[in-house]
């Protein structure tokens, strides 16, 4: 009897023990299943931090200009009689360009000159008769006089006359004529653009922190949009003696050989001044730096396969170029940080590192048109 009663219980205990197990081992699952449903692997870009030479350099915008370069004008209005150069040609300073109409300031002059000369004449006739005593000396001095006088007055047509003839100031090269002959001119219209183009001016702004490190002669370089991929070489030859008090920068200007004549007044210019040794930095592309109000964080990859997570560190970081930052604490060479999908992670959070689409990492980016 009693054998029987422990064949039952024995066997109550197995389906007890079987029951207990089976609910023990689906709230177990049902946990494991929650706890993947409330933080599920996340699937991100990740790179390895390397180490880059990067010279310490500043870095700025700047316009071109050029050496010597003006619209020309006149001082006179009148009618154009004569046009003596053809639009874009070059020409060596002294040339003459334009002339407009004069017959009446020519007559005038030539009128001006008759009487200087007549009053010369006179001049020299009453001072060798002054030598026989013929004359007083008085006469001589009013001869004297009116013969400086008639002279000015020559000299003042001479000056108004030259006013109606357009010569170049300086060589260079000639741009769009906006005049036509026969059309009246007033007093200081714009007739032709005139620029010296070899070597050009570069105009550029640095903060004032800057000047500490900037010097006359010191190299610069310089790229524009126009010619991608090429770099001019040029130095600083003149520093702003005086602050911007709006801005706090410095005014720099650098110049560059331009013997081609590829760079024009007015582009703009990326401009780099490199003010030390290559030294070596840390760097990330900038897409893996993730900014809050309390700093900037990394995600770096921990572990290897199904238990690669990660884990936020907070570093700093320094100068920018291109896609690229230089992190001066935080991360070293040879980690591996996340550089996408950082909105969806936090600490400890399961990845999976997909690097079919990753950012660029550029030092130098240039936009494509699509």
């Amino acid at each position: 009897m009693w054998k029987r009663m422990f064949l039952m219980l024995l066997a109550v205990g197995l389906v007890a023990g079987a029951l207990w197990g089976f609910q023990s081992f689906k709230s177990k699952m049902i946990a494991q299943a929650m706890a993947a449903m409330a933080n599920p692997r996340q699937t991100v870009a990740a790179t390895e931090a390397r180490t880059e030479s990067w010279a310490p350099r500043f870095t700025a915008v700047g316009s071109l200009k050029a050496k010597d370069g003006s619209d020309l004008a006149l001082e006179a209005s009148g009618i154009v009689d004569e046009i003596a150069f053809e639009s874009g040609a070059r020409v060596e300073a002294g040339r003459v360009l334009l002339r407009l109409k004069a017959d009446d300031d020519q007559a005038k002059l030539d009128a001006l000159e008759a009487s200087a000369k007549l009053a010369r004449i006179n001049y020299d006739r009453d001072r060798e008769q002054l030598k026989i005593k013929a004359v007083s000396q008085a006469t001589v001095d009013s001869d004297a006089a009116n013969l400086e006088n008639a002279q000015a007055q020559a000299e003042a047509q001479r000056a108004t006359l030259a006013k109606k003839t357009l010569v170049a100031p300086f060589s260079g090269r000639l741009g769009i004529r906006n005049v036509d002959r026969g059309q009246f001119l007033a007093a200081g219209s714009s007739i032709v653009t005139l620029q010296s183009l070899d070597p050009i001016h570069v105009d550029f702004t640095l903060p004032q922190q800057a000047i500490a490190e900037l010097a006359v002669d010191q190299p610069i370089t310089a790229t524009v949009d126009t010619w991608p991929g090429e770099t001019f070489v040029g130095k600083i030859t003149a520093i702003n003696p005086k602050i911007d008090t709006a801005t706090r920068n410095v005014q720099v200007r650098a110049t560059i050989a331009n013997p081609k004549e590829r760079l024009l007044p007015g582009m703009f210019a990326r401009v780099v001044v490199e003010t030390g040794a290559a030294v070596a930095r840390v760097t990330l592309p900038a897409t893996a730096i993730v900014s809050n109000p309390y700093g900037d964080t990394v995600f770096v990859v921990k572990g290897e396969g199904d238990g690669t997570t990660v884990e936020p560190v907070f570093v700093k970081v320094g100068e920018a170029r291109g896609d690229l930052v230089a992190v001066t604490e935080g991360v070293g060479a040879g980690q591996t940080v996340v550089t996408a999908g950082q909105i969806k992670l936090r600490k400890g959070s399961p990845i999976r590192i997909d690097n079919s689409v990753v950012p660029t990492t550029e030092i130098a980016p240039k936009p494509v048109d699509k």
